[in-house]
């Protein structure tokens, strides 16, 4: 009984590029197996990896940590003018001037009043002096309010000015890892396609020969006929036998 086998072949010009396709496939498949003498892809060269931080970065931090000497109670004392002192003692050497002058206006009308070294003037000179002094007094702690107050305004503008400053800072050092991040990602980016690239490049042959029209792989016909079974040693002796017997009765030997 003859059978017919249907067998689809590639068009005969596909057939070098099939076969150079699927060397190709089979290549990179055992390559992938570290048995085979290859590692398999290398993806520590294109491991993720991030940026450090700029020296604008770092520097934000180290001034950070000082800022504590302009927050304290104390913080205003390195804002205090160093000429205060002597503007104090100015303003009450000239208060004490003047009062000198009030004193000896006040003794002189007591003498023409007839009445120093009185009781009365007396009285009049003590109110003077515990007035002067009260006044003196409060002059100099209006001074040093005034010279407190100026350098707390100091402290809190130098306070604001560095902190904008660090936000500035801060701002540009981000920019700079931003970009040094980007140049990481990019490079890592090209290494994982050069890895991956004999992968890729036979992705796309493969996608380009998977679009070729069915008509490229013609049908073709191969009929042939499967061998007849060995015959039995009983078949052959009786085909002797019948071999022998048609030979003997052309011959006229079995009458």
């Amino acid at each position: 009984m003859t059978e017919t086998v249907t067998i689809n072949k590639p068009a005969p010009i596909l057939t070098g590029s099939l076969t150079a396709f699927l060397k190709s496939i089979d290549k990179l498949g055992a390559g992938a197996i570290p048995a085979a003498g290859f590692t398999g892809i290398d993806t520590s060269v294109y491991d993720p990896k991030v940026a450090q931080q700029t020296q604008l970065q770092k520097d934000v931090v180290t001034r950070a940590a000082g800022l504590d000497s302009l927050t304290g109670p104390q913080a205003y004392q390195q804002f205090m003018s160093p000429y205060q002192q002597e503007v104090i003692d100015t303003t009450l050497a000239e208060f004490d001037r003047n009062q000198a002058i009030q004193n000896t206006a006040m003794r002189d009308q007591a003498i023409q009043a007839g009445a120093f070294g009185g009781a009365r003037q007396g009285v009049m000179a003590a109110e003077s002096a515990r007035g002067a002094a009260t006044g003196r007094a409060n002059l100099q702690a209006q001074l040093l309010a005034q010279g407190f107050q100026q350098a707390q305004a100091a402290a809190a503008s130098d306070l604001a000015a560095r902190q904008g400053l660090g936000q500035y800072q801060q701002s540009l050092g981000q920019a700079g890892q931003a970009q040094q991040q980007a140049i990481l990602d990019a490079a890592a980016a090209a290494e994982r396609e050069q890895q991956f690239q004999p992968f890729t490049q036979l992705g796309l042959i493969g996608q380009q020969l998977a679009q070729i029209q069915p008509g490229a792989f013609p049908t073709q016909t191969v009929g042939y006929a499967p061998p007849a079974a060995p015959a039995s040693p009983l078949a052959t002796a009786l085909g002797v036998g019948t071999g022998v017997a048609s030979i003997g009765s052309k011959l006229g030997l079995f009458g």
